[in-house]
């Protein structure tokens, strides 16, 4: 009998450290201006969406809080409201990770629905109330200005979580083993 080791195993300390450099180049370098001060179309959260789903909460808060948090120090400071928003949107994700089961290779319609409430509920929270609020509380920042930024955030994140993550997890699932799929031969 094995016993189960408390912490982090070695597959996920590896997802998140891939998923956090993965969402540093995308940040970095495939983000799409919006036309907005500091606002981005940003396809990570696809990246972001489909490593929380397969991975759970822990991975996806901790892939979202660093991506972010690592891309910000590169280009000169986090804006600090902003990496936890994005840690948020990887964690409520993360909690529909038992619920979608991708590792089953089952990942249909009722279950590409499932992902995207789970993904817009939690770009909702992210973006459209904790960011914003942050901003205020923390930077003085003008409330007209950051629920603004907090709207075209959210909607473009959802989107792109929407778009390329249910694409990232339906090729993923594809790729696996389907239970009882697999029959003795006679």
């Amino acid at each position: 009998m094995q016993k189960k080791q408390a912490g982090l195993s070695v597959r996920l300390v590896v997802a998140i450290g891939i998923g956090t450099a993965i969402m540093v180049v995308l940040k970095k370098f495939v983000s799409i201006p919006t036309g907005f001060p500091n606002t981005n179309i940003d396809i990570s959260y696809g990246v972001l969406g489909f490593f929380a789903a397969v991975f759970g909460p822990v991975a996806g808060f901790l892939i979202g809080f660093l991506g972010h948090a690592l891309s910000d120090l590169i280009g000169g400071a986090p804006w600090w409201s902003w990496v936890l928003a994005t840690g948020v949107v990887g964690l409520v994700i993360g909690f529909f990770r038992n619920k979608l089961k991708v590792e089953s290779g089952e990942f249909g319609v009722k279950k590409i629905i499932l992902y995207n409430v789970a993904q817009i509920l939690a770009n909702a929270v992210s973006w459209l109330l904790i960011a914003p609020t942050l901003d205020i509380l923390i930077y003085s920042e003008p409330a007209n200005k950051v629920y603004l930024q907090g709207v075209i955030a959210g909607i473009s994140n959802a989107v792109a979580a929407g778009v390329l993550g249910t694409i990232l997890l339906v090729g993923y699932a594809a790729t696996r083993t389907k239970a009882g799929s697999l029959k003795k031969a006679e």
